[in-house]
């Protein structure tokens, strides 16, 4: 038998070439923190940036507080806009600040613990033992994907160069099929 000959396709070239006749994933941005401003807000402009060049669309920006009620209600805003996948970064860890993670687990309807574990694994080669503080989700609400990551530039830029866009497009097909 010749490799590949009787064995069934994985689905994964299927999916990702009916992805790829979708129109751009729309992705909506939100910064959760105390601090940031759109003019210093590192993650914010890495992500726009990223967006435009994989040539995705930005549907929203925001910068929330790290407060519970705020973080909510943009979500349930977002949920309702066009957006097809919501990035959080910020309020992951484990400080008495760190809200994000509570909210958004509560809403999560549908729950990819993969993205959460491969992130920690991930992070666990950048920054060691440390890794196991981040309490990074990602899953569905309202027919929306949802992916919260921790708000440190190295986090967000992991997680967008090794998980979220090789993949963006797939997970907007998925979730909207």
């Amino acid at each position: 038998m010749n490799p590949g000959e009787g064995q069934l396709p994985s689905g994964k070239s299927e999916h990702h070439h009916k992805a790829e006749e979708m129109p751009p994933a729309k992705i909506a941005i939100v910064t959760v923190s105390d601090t940031r401003t759109p003019e210093t807000d590192v993650n914010g402009k890495y992500l726009k940036q990223q967006i435009k060049h994989a040539e995705f669309v930005l549907a929203a920006y925001h910068i929330v507080p790290d407060e519970p009620v705020e973080i909510e209600k943009i979500l349930d805003t977002l949920a309702q806009s066009d957006a097809q996948v919501i990035l959080f970064n910020g309020g992951t860890g484990i400080s008495k600040r760190d809200t994000t993670y509570d909210v958004i687990s509560r809403k999560l309807e549908k729950v990819m613990p993969g993205f959460g574990e491969i992130f920690r694994l991930l992070s666990f080669e950048q920054v060691g033992a440390a890794a196991m503080f981040s309490r990074a989700t990602a899953g569905v609400f309202r027919g929306k994907a949802i992916i919260s990551t921790p708000g440190s530039p190295a986090a967000v830029q992991l997680a967008w160069e090794r998980l979220i866009a090789p993949e963006m497009q797939h997970l907007a097909w998925e979730i909207t099929r």
